[in-house]
């Protein structure tokens, strides 16, 4: 759902531009998509009424690239990305402006546990407490804790499904990279269980078709219908961090610009003391590099190939 928004954000974005230069967006012209690139990568001035629009980073350029060319496809047409006028271009902006992704920090297992300490036992806590337990456990995206039914097919924009079991949830849901199945076990204890937690909200919600994570009403007592934003789940981390004193050492500025939604798969992926392969399932990337991007705290040398190699 966030990325056929951020589709056809860039889109509008594009035929502004195009309209700007007095050109058309249809048919590609690698020509125009490389002067385009070249714009966000180093925005003009524009009218003297007009404040100067800030560059943007190599990486929202790739997506603003991958947005174009989405949207190509669904009017028949091919961006074809290796042209030498777009992919010339993009390799400039990338030695010229490239840095290291700024990483959001790691909840870790004594950080969440603070965290939802933070919460009451009303409607409200119930639901937040199921929401950060089950974010972290299974690594989820925000977007996808907040899409979740709780039967298959209950709703049009729904992006998963939840099934209870006696050894714990397994969640079916429609990710980035398709759909792929979670599995979340029971904890060591009701306080720190996700599944726990679940159920819990569930049976004093009276949740029992749809979305999973609703509003609640002003006096916090009756679950509504309407589906959480992702946007909840943002907050409730940053205000849970808050609460719970977590990098005390911080101004609160940065402790807020520290944390985020990624912060929960980051946490999982440097907490669980597992064989990489269980990490990268859980947390359904395509490659184990991409999962060791999300572990802050691991032992690098573990295997030593200089030594292994005889040397």
């Amino acid at each position: 759902m966030n990325t056929n928004k951020a589709n056809a954000a860039d889109w509008k974005h594009f035929a502004r531009w195009c309209r700007l230069k007095g050109t058309d967006p249809l048919p590609p012209s690698p020509e125009m998509i490389g002067l385009y690139l070249t714009d966000l990568a180093a925005p003009t001035g524009g009218p003297p009424s007009q404040s100067p629009s800030r560059p943007l980073s190599v990486s929202t350029i790739e997506r603003r690239l991958s947005g174009l060319a989405w949207n190509y496809a669904q009017r028949g047409f091919t961006l074809d990305r290796k042209n030498r006028h777009i992919a010339t271009v993009l390799a400039g902006i990338k030695r010229k402006h490239a840095r290291p992704p700024v990483q959001k920090e790691a909840i870790l297992a004594e950080d969440i546990l603070a965290m939802v300490a933070t919460l009451p036992y009303d409607l409200r806590g119930l639901r937040d407490r199921a929401i950060l337990l089950l974010g972290y456990a299974g690594g989820l995206r925000r977007s996808e804790i907040v899409s979740l039914d709780v039967h298959k097919d209950d709703t049009p924009d729904s992006g998963g499904w939840i099934e209870i079991l006696d050894v714990g949830a397994l969640l079916t849901l429609n990710a980035k990279t398709g759909w792929r199945e979670v599995e979340i076990g029971r904890g060591s204890s009701d306080q720190t269980c996700p599944v726990h937690a679940l159920n819990q909200w569930l049976h004093f919600s009276r949740v029992d078709f749809g979305p999973v994570f609703v509003r609640t009403s002003r006096d916090g007592k009756r679950a509504l219908e309407t589906r959480l934003s992702d946007k909840h789940v943002a907050r409730l981390i940053k205000q849970t961090v808050l609460q719970s004193n977590i990098r005390a050492d911080l101004p609160e500025k940065d402790r807020l610009a520290l944390f985020s939604g990624h912060s929960l798969r980051a946490g999982l992926a440097s907490s669980a003391e597992v064989d990489e392969r269980h990490v990268q399932k859980q947390l359904g990337h395509a490659s184990a590099e991409m999962t060791r991007r999300y572990q802050r705290r691991r032992d690098r040398f573990r295997v030593n190939l200089t030594k292994a190699a005889g040397l």
